[in-house]
């Protein structure tokens, strides 16, 4: 069921129109729209995640050498590789095969409820049009298209409901970028600085909070305002980012998107459902709490041609069980190809999973 008309058109425009005037009201509005969309989130069990960028183009090798890291989307940190060179990607970055209804389709005929893209990764290059940084598909590609407007209704006429994943902490193209770790940041994602300190030294004058007021917090608020309705906003990696400044970000989607819910990597405990370790199913859950396993179909959540370790559709069926078991979603990874394609391997799977559901 829609979420919107669960809602009804009254919860909606109170939502909307009443914020300032009535701030009650507004509240009630709000618990209306998450627990409908909580309540979807549970049944729907099943979505799609995709990760795709500049760090499709290398596929994980840099100048002729395969990464040190499986996952290709973390080639730029692992090779340390200069910004000015990385950043060149973006004038090869031409996916002229790129048919976003084609994606919803593989993803609505294996039953998949969900598609969650990466509208901006660690990297800090953004798949949608953005005032706040002109490192985006749009203003700095051959390309010059709004990946995510185009995704956002390919799943309108598909009747796949969009998330987007957004990289709140991490950035390697600003030298404010977060990855150097606080207390809780040790405590959750080791000891590891995650920064760029290749192009910017580590002891260089270095203050997060400018990388969060001039991209991160007017990115989020690009995302939450252009693309209509968000099922779910998917963050990442909190090793440099306060509790205060997750407030912030809570508070813009509960302003912007009443009904969207927030994964627990925006950190703090302030997410609306648990997010595991990659390709990690929880240990344990509780019948009130929501939980989602995210899992990719070989080694890499980008693209890595390389990479051919691909789970069988009956090894990914068991693991959808099993979440389905213990009151977990299963979000399943896609790292489409440079030219905008889903690898024939992945392909395969997702036929498989259509074809085991006749």
């Amino acid at each position: 069921m829609d979420r919107r008309q669960f809602i009804g058109g009254a919860a909606a425009t109170l939502a909307a129109g009443c914020v300032s005037a009535n701030p009650a009201a507004s509240s009630i509005a709000e618990s209306a729209a998450l627990a409908a969309t909580k309540k979807w989130f549970k049944e729907a069990q099943f979505g799609m995640m995709a990760h795709w960028g500049l760090y499709t183009l290398p596929g994980g090798e840099w100048n002729g050498l395969k990464g040190r890291r499986a996952y290709a989307e973390w080639l730029q940190w692992g090779e340390r590789i200069p910004m000015k060179e990385y950043a060149a990607l973006a004038k090869a970055f031409n996916p002229v095969l790129f048919n976003p209804r084609e994606w919803m389709e593989y993803a609505r005929d294996a039953g998949m409820k969900y598609f969650v893209i990466t509208s901006k990764h660690h990297d800090g290059f953004a798949l949608f049009r953005s005032k706040a940084s002109k490192y985006n598909v749009v203003d700095a590609t051959p390309f010059g298209r709004d990946v995510i407007g185009e995704i956002a209704e390919a799943c309108r006429d598909t009747g796949v409901k969009l998330g987007l994943y957004y990289s709140q902490d991490l950035d390697w193209s600003d030298p404010d970028g977060g990855g150097k770790k606080n207390e809780a940041g040790l405590k959750n994602w080791g000891t590891e600085d995650w920064r760029n300190t290749w192009d910017w030294p580590a002891d260089r004058d270095y203050d997060f909070s400018r990388y969060f007021e001039r991209k991160c917090k007017p990115q989020v608020k690009e995302i939450l305002t252009q693309y209509g309705d968000l099922c779910l906003i998917w963050f990442d990696v909190p090793s440099t980012i306060l509790p205060p400044q997750c407030e912030e970000l809570k508070a813009m989607v509960r302003k912007y998107q009443p009904g969207c819910l927030i994964n627990g990597r925006l950190g703090y405990g302030l997410g609306d459902y648990e997010t595991p370790g990659d390709n990690c199913i929880a240990d344990k859950t509780e019948s009130d709490r929501l939980y989602e396993t995210v899992g990719t179909m070989n080694d890499s959540w980008g693209y890595r041609p390389t990479d051919t370790h691909y789970k069988s559709v009956k090894e990914i069926l068991d693991i959808k069980a099993k979440c389905a078991s213990i009151g977990s979603n299963y979000m399943l990874n896609v790292g489409p190809d440079p030219l905008g394609r889903f690898p024939v391997a992945a392909i395969d799977i997702l036929n498989g999973l259509a074809k085991a559901r006749t």
